[in-house]
């Protein structure tokens, strides 16, 4: 008796990542090596904020990005995996969903392949299944000084600020409270206030 075996094929490359890779001075190995573990899991491939991204069933899952120290494999929504060998990181302290793995070496990602796969197979199922993240509601998130001193005084900013959207709030206190210096969070503050006077969020064109 003859057995087969169903052959899921991977979904084609995109020739704008090549040229992505193509065009590293650095990581280009170890990008390269992710893009192979991770395109092999049967994500669509895409380049999104000029980086490698994957989704499936036109969802976001994982992306590949470079830093000067290392190169990560960003889980979109990875504050829902389980992750039992500790693999992933917070990207920032507000960070509520995104989570990523930080790698150093292509022997760091064929150690820690097997986990990677785990990852994205759960990431994937977690699509299926319709998980979604809870995000903190905007109250939950505590003013900055910094910026609680401009809307004190300027009624036109707290009244611009009070009419955006949740996400768009939540997008400026994060921004601002990340600074760890009180300088540096002064001004954030004080640049963000043309784009709250102009009802735009911090990333809006």
């Amino acid at each position: 008796m003859t057995t087969y075996v169903l052959y899921t094929p991977m979904p084609p490359l995109n020739p704008a990542v090549d040229e992505y890779i193509a065009s590293l001075t650095q990581w280009r190995d170890e990008v390269s090596l992710l893009r192979s573990i991770v395109c092999a899991c049967g994500v669509d491939e895409e380049l999104k904020w000029r980086q490698p991204a994957y989704t499936f069933a036109g969802a976001n899952i994982v992306i590949i990005g470079t830093l000067k120290d290392s190169c990560v494999l960003g889980f979109f929504k990875g504050v829902l995996l389980d992750d039992p060998n500790g693999l992933l990181r917070a990207p920032g302290p507000n960070t509520q969903s995104a989570r990523h793995a930080s790698f150093t070496s292509t022997a760091q990602i064929k150690k820690h392949k097997s986990d990677i796969v785990a990852l994205i197979k759960q990431a994937i199922q977690n699509e299926k299944q319709g998980a979604r993240v809870a995000f903190k509601a905007i109250n939950e998130h505590p003013v900055p000084e910094e910026l609680q001193d401009i809307l004190d005084r300027r009624s036109d900013v707290r009244a611009a600020f009070n009419a955006l959207t949740p996400g768009r709030r939540r997008g400026y206190l994060m921004h601002i409270s990340s600074a760890k210096q009180q300088a540096t969070r002064k001004a954030r503050a004080e640049a963000c206030i043309p784009r709250i006077l102009a009802g735009k969020g911090l990333n809006d064109r």
